[in-house]
């Protein structure tokens, strides 16, 4: 039987051993497995088909306006009515979508770059440069928010480009201060201690220890603040300081449309109201449930 496995090349089937620990389940099987995580990543495949597939399917015209169309109520031609421009309200909420879910996704990237990257140096560093870094985060955390936003945003035209800009050079701090505490327990650890001892650069460890432990924080963090861009954009456009038109989100027509709630044209308001609500939550429930699937003592 030897000699026949020697020439022919086949191996023996290895069977588990009686007592045999299973593998341990990877942290994506830990994450999915949740119920949070299933509700909350199918909304968001659901928001992003519906922002960027729907309009392959739904054709409307969302640049000029109409205005003898304007106000219509939910019908034939227009499932959700039209607003006081004459706009179609599935096809505005189909745009909005896409300029709301952009920017949410680049201000947690900008966000987890910066953020990670100083806090990061922060925690790997000590002392005097770890204290005088911390303190820069502090003072701009006691800074009223949205109050420097308004301000911000009255001296410059509001744009894409310049809203994420902003959004992610107010939000890396609380990411900053994550990966600072986590890069200081990491330091510590004995692999950290051996490659430090062989030789190891700063950046080095940083890159190949430091930030890759430190990831799944940052995954949460960023999802959080997916959720909280989207809320804080519609907060500004909601102010008259969102994009300008023809480009829409669903703050400017939660904006547009509470002029004409009393007068009994809800399609304006709520549709808007339930999207924006139903993506919050879904991000919500997936950083919730990453969280979770990190947390060693709930595993």
């Amino acid at each position: 039987m030897a000699a026949r496995e020697l020439t022919t090349g086949a191996r023996p089937v290895k069977r588990p051993r009686d007592g045999e620990r299973k593998a341990s389940p990877s942290l994506f099987g830990t994450w999915i497995s949740r119920r949070q995580a299933q509700v909350g990543a199918g909304l968001v495949v659901v928001l992003v088909a519906f922002s960027w597939l729907g309009p392959l399917v739904y054709h409307t015209n969302q640049v000029t306006v109409n205005l003898g169309n304007g106000s219509l109520p939910p019908g034939a031609g227009h499932p959700l009515g039209t607003d006081g421009d004459g706009f179609d309200v599935l096809g505005r909420l189909m745009l909005g979508g896409q300029s709301s879910l952009e920017l949410g996704f680049a201000v947690a990237i900008g966000t987890s770059v910066f953020g990670t990257l100083y806090g990061a140096i922060a925690g790997w560093a000590g002392g005097i440069a770890d204290a005088v870094m911390m303190r820069v985060i502090d003072t701009l955390l006691s800074l009223p928010t949205l109050v420097f936003m308004l301000i911000l945003m009255s001296m410059f035209t509001p744009s894409m480009v310049m809203i994420i800009a902003l959004l992610t050079a107010l939000s890396w701090l609380g990411t900053a201060r994550l990966v600072r505490g986590e890069v200081i327990v990491l330091r510590m650890r004995e692999y950290v201690q051996a490659a430090k001892t062989l030789g190891g650069g700063r950046w080095w460890i940083i890159r190949r220890h430091l930030v890759p432990n430190a990831f799944g924080v940052i995954v949460v963090s960023a999802t959080f603040t997916v959720a909280d861009a989207i809320l804080t954009m519609s907060y500004l456009s909601f102010l008259g300081l969102g994009l300008p038109p023809p480009a829409s989100d669903w703050g400017s027509m939660l904006n547009d449309g509470l002029n004409y709630l009393f007068d009994g044209y809800w399609w304006m308001v709520y549709p808007a109201a339930i999207i924006l609500i139903i993506t919050v939550i879904a991000f919500n429930l997936i950083g919730e449930s990453l969280r979770d699937a990190l947390d060693v003592r709930l595993r």
